[in-house]
């Protein structure tokens, strides 16, 4: 799981004017239990991450550490008022040096897979990447999918979404381009009734295009064909640190933190 988004495009997302009453993430389980974990057992946290995955963790131009999981990673260490270290590695190498005992938590998109089950346990999710429809302004109050019928709908070509879009509405018409901005260019151009694809690039293409166009109708979250979504890998049987991290999400939920940095890497939110 690698989305990369352009520095640029990341750039203009990060400016002021984001929109109000957006939904938010929320993989908090309400019956979570409140008690505090015994954190004798972990004195500090070394976490690992790469460099090569906007927004989420990378260099920005003087070279620091930035991206939604680096913040996500240091409010669980304020939250858990425990002593946190980041260790940035190539991305071929984070795993197997996490595997290695080299980390104590990868903040790095790791796949949930059933291979990578068998080598690291994870965290509770906390974002998932949905599939959401874009289509001009005017046409999203009262969207309805089962309206493209006969129409064009933009995809990335070879994409999953492109597959869920023929499995599932197959009276649409898929257009396939390179890219999802691609693909979204067609949408503002009225070259396509609308787009159907990966909500968070969307999101940064939405962010610079607010006059143009919006999301339109729900987001669809289908872990087999768009992935699990995130969460903290950790080498197996590193429970006292999951469970630390477990805490703390439910924590930053619970109390804003976990929303504000959402929407200041998202300032549209893709849910």
């Amino acid at each position: 799981m690698r989305f990369l988004i352009p520095i640029l495009v990341l750039a203009l997302a990060l400016l002021p004017g984001a929109a109000v009453a957006q939904a938010l993430p929320n993989h908090v389980d309400p019956s979570a239990r409140d008690t505090a974990p015994d954190l004798s057992a972990v004195p500090a946290i070394r976490f690992l991450t790469t460099t090569d995955f906007p927004p989420f963790n990378y260099r920005d131009e003087t070279g620091a550490l930035v991206g939604f999981n680096i913040d996500l990673a240091r409010a669980i260490c304020t939250e858990l008022k425990v002593v946190c270290t980041m260790q940035a590695w190539p991305w071929e190498q984070a795993a197997e040096a996490l595997a290695d005992n080299q980390g104590d938590a990868l903040a790095a998109g790791l796949a949930i897979t059933p291979e990578n089950g068998k080598k690291f346990d994870f965290s509770h999710l906390y974002l998932e990447l949905p599939a959401r429809f874009v289509t001009l302004r005017p046409k999203v109050k009262g969207f309805s999918p089962q309206e493209l019928a006969g129409k064009a709908v933009a995809v990335r070509k070879g994409s999953t979404h492109e597959t869920f879009l023929t499995r599932y509405l197959p009276g649409a018409k898929p257009v396939e381009f390179a890219s999802e901005a691609e693909a979204l260019d067609a949408v503002a151009a009225g070259k396509a009734e609308a787009y159907f694809g990966d909500a968070m690039r969307a999101s940064f293409w939405l962010n610079s295009h607010l006059d143009c166009c919006d999301f339109a109708g729900d987001p669809y979250f289908r872990p087999d064909l768009f992935g699990e979504g995130l969460a903290f890998a950790l080498p197996a049987g590193r429970d006292a640190v999951r469970a630390a991290l477990n805490y703390a999400l439910v924590h930053l939920k619970r109390n804003g933190t976990f929303d504000q940095l959402y929407l200041r890497w998202f300032p549209v939110s893709f849910y």
